[in-house]
This record gives C-alpha cells, structure tokens and sequence, in this order.
C-alpha cells in the first residue's frame, strides 16, 4: 500500500458518518505510536489541575499499580471503538468506565476538559511530531469521537466540532493551571511509569526527553524546570528526522492493524479486567439514553458482558 493511499481514501469520506472508521485507521493503521504519545502527554496535562491531580493523588493508583492505570485508561477507550462505540461491547466498556468514574465527585467541567486534552493532546502532537498532519476529515473524526464517548458518559455541554473542543482545553487551562505538589507527585509517578518500559542505564535520560517535550505552562504547573534549550532543540529534531524516516516507508496494510500492547496484560484482557478491584463491586447503571422510563423497574446488579480475551502482538 502507498504512503498516502488511506489519506486519499479519507479526503472522500464524511466525517458525520465514518469518524469511527476514520479514527480507527489513525490509531490502528497511520499514526498508531504518534496517538499513543500524544494521549501520554495528554495525562500530563490533566495533572496541571491541583483539583484533578489531587484526587488521581488521594487514590494512590499511579503509585500502587501505575502501568496497570496507564494500560487501563488506553484499553477501555479502544475497547469502547473496538466493535462500534454503539455496539452492544461499545456500550458494555462505557458502563464500566461509568462505574469506575461513578464512586468520586467529579465537576462536569473537569471531565470535559479531560476529554478534551485526548481529542487536542494527540492532535497537536501529530501536526508537530508526525509523519504528516492529520487531515481536516481525520482531526473532526477525532472531535466526534470524543463527543460521542462524552455522551455515553454522560457529561453536559461536550463540543462538537475540533476547533470547540481546543478552545475549551486552551480556555480551561489558562484558568486552572497552577502549581500544587500533588501535581508534581503524580507526574512524577506517571514519568518512571514512562521511563520503566525502556533499559535502566536510559531511563534517566528517557524522562529527561518527556520533559523537553512540554511547554512552558505546564511545567510550571507540574514543578519541574525546563530542559536546556540544547536538549529540547535535540528532541525536536530527532522526532522530526524520525517523521522524515517514517514518511519513506510503506502504508501498513489492512491485515496488520497495530493494536495496544498493554504490558500489565502480555496475555490478553477482558473487560472485567481493567479498572480497580473495587470496581467490580459496583453495579453497572444505564446510559443515559438507555435510562428506562420513569416507574420502570431497574435490576439491582448486571454485570458488564464478557468479550473475548484480546490477545496481544
């Protein structure tokens, strides 16, 4: 397949009704490492919030179990688009992120601003760091999906187009921003998490890396200092001369989908997997536009069905 056959393919197709077959292939098939950086930094960007990071830090789960939360947070939004975000395992995934979600007092505002930096966050990391920039039928397939699963979370007031959901981020952010050491806590958590997938002599040097990458803003909120102008311009280029090399290669034929390779499950994972122990404990509730009508009876306990175990390349 040719580097730029699937980009032709998806210059053709609405957006309104493909966005799901379109951001599969961003993930799966033309940008499947470049999204997967672009959602780390978006978790980052959540711990710029003292009110996010200090209840992530009350939970103490990035430092118990921090790549089982990593895999977690990744798996159920692919399980979510797996088969169809209206499928019946589309909706299984989100009544049990619901669940999850469901035992804290969370602001409608922060969990759009959170939905919004894994619609913005890789996005932006694409256009800078990949290998082309994201069309405008890819970047509103990333919009919608994010609309769509923000409707199945039932949050109020999700955007619905990709220039709403970056004002909303960039809007909040200027806001909210500010320093608080639980911030730097749990993004220090979340960088050896980073930092352990690679040998120990460079793990050193791989969070150095991570950190050249984020803007000035966001350090300051997460109270680590920048990296020397020499060492982010060294990043910069090699991501770009990277970009260069991956420009160069073949498209990845639709046979050898690239899918997440979770490293807390090397030998698959169902549904009932991810997400706290507790979280089992606690009956799934409706969607909200599965709510049944007013006097109708609602059983006590379900239980999320269980998929097939997926199994890893």
């Amino acid at each position: 397949m040719g580097r730029y056959s699937r980009l032709r393919r998806i210059r053709q197709m609405d957006p309104q009704r493909d966005f799901e077959q379109i951001y599969r292939w961003i993930i799966h098939y033309e940008f499947p490492r470049d999204y997967l950086h672009g959602t780390s930094i978006a978790f980052l960007r959540d711990y710029g919030v003292p009110r996010i990071s200090r209840l992530l830090d009350r939970t103490q789960e990035f430092e118990r179990a921090g790549q089982k939360r990593y895999d977690d947070t990744v798996l159920i939004t692919y399980e979510m688009v797996r088969e169809g975000m209206d499928s019946e395992h589309g909706r299984a995934a989100a009544r049990h992120l619901n669940r999850i979600h469901g035992r804290y007092r969370i602001p409608d505002e922060d969990f759009l601003y959170v939905l919004a930096t894994t619609v913005v966050g890789p996005k932006r990391w694409i256009d800078r760091f990949g290998w082309r920039r994201l069309s405008e039928q890819e970047t509103e397939s990333l919009a919608l999906v994010g609309r769509r699963m923000g409707e199945m979370m039932g949050i109020s007031g999700v955007p619905d187009t990709y220039a709403a959901f970056e004002r909303l981020h960039d809007d909040y952010e200027r806001e909210m921003f500010a320093y608080d050491p639980a911030n730097r806590r749990v993004a220090a958590a979340t960088l050896r998490i980073l930092a352990s997938w690679y040998p120990a002599p460079v793990r050193r040097p791989a969070s150095r890396v991570a950190l050249a990458v984020l803007d000035e803003p966001l350090l300051k909120a997460l109270g680590f200092r920048p990296q020397p102008r020499w060492l982010r311009a060294a990043v910069h280029r090699g991501f770009r001369v990277r970009a260069a090399l991956i420009r160069l290669l073949p498209g990845r034929p639709e046979r050898f989908p690239r899918k997440p390779k979770a490293r807390t499950y090397p030998f698959g994972w169902t549904l009932d997997d991810l997400g706290p122990h507790w979280a089992h404990s606690r009956p799934p509730a409706p969607l909200q536009e599965e709510t049944p009508p007013e006097g109708a009876s609602v059983p006590a306990q379900s239980s999320v069905p269980r998929a097939p175990r997926q199994e890893t390349r």
